[in-house]
């Protein structure tokens, strides 16, 4: 009787000590704290926002695009959610090896030129590019120059290849 106590006893305590001291599934254990970002905007002010691009721009881009021999220009271009994240990490590491602190990113408009091919050719793009200060020396306690602001990370490599939109594009 004496020993079935103390295995009783024994699978308690394990029991116990495995409820306390064993890690627990992500989900259970840390929350991730959800930041809305500076500048997100309701879906009323983006329709405002895209229904001043076409009164006051889409005239003047349809009319370059029928130069070219189209009828309307391409107006949005879309990634997939892997692709920005992977671009982001991507980025960021090229930058380091650059010697920039990826800040930021700048989207730029442009244009396939005469070498794209014949479904490009003409069609406006969009492409990410990395943004940064150089880096410098933290140890050093004596700095009489300082950093210029966040600008384009020389020879990082910018991301396109989005999806261009049906034209003229958009949800909104």
């Amino acid at each position: 009787m004496k020993k079935l106590t103390y295995i009783i006893l024994g699978i308690l305590i394990g029991a116990l000590a495995t409820y306390y001291f064993c890690p627990r599934t992500l989900e259970a254990q840390e929350e991730v704290a959800i930041v809305k970002p500076k500048g997100v905007i309701t879906p009323a002010q983006a329709k405002v926002l895209n229904n001043n691009w076409t009164e006051y721009r889409k005239a003047a881009v349809d009319s370059a695009a029928r130069k070219q021999g189209r009828d309307v220009d391409n107006r949005s271009t879309w990634w997939s959610l892997d692709d920005i994240e992977n671009y982001i990490i991507y980025a960021k590491n090229q930058s380091n090896d650059l010697g920039y602190n990826m800040t930021g990113i700048r989207v730029y408009l442009g244009v396939y030129g005469k070498s794209a091919g014949d479904s490009e050719k003409g069609y406006s793009t969009m492409f990410i590019v990395p943004t940064g200060k150089k880096s410098r020396d933290e140890a050093s306690s004596f700095n009489l120059f300082t950093l210029p602001s966040d600008g384009d990370v020389p020879e990082g490599d910018p991301l396109n290849g989005g999806s261009k939109g049906a034209p003229p594009g958009g949800g909104y």
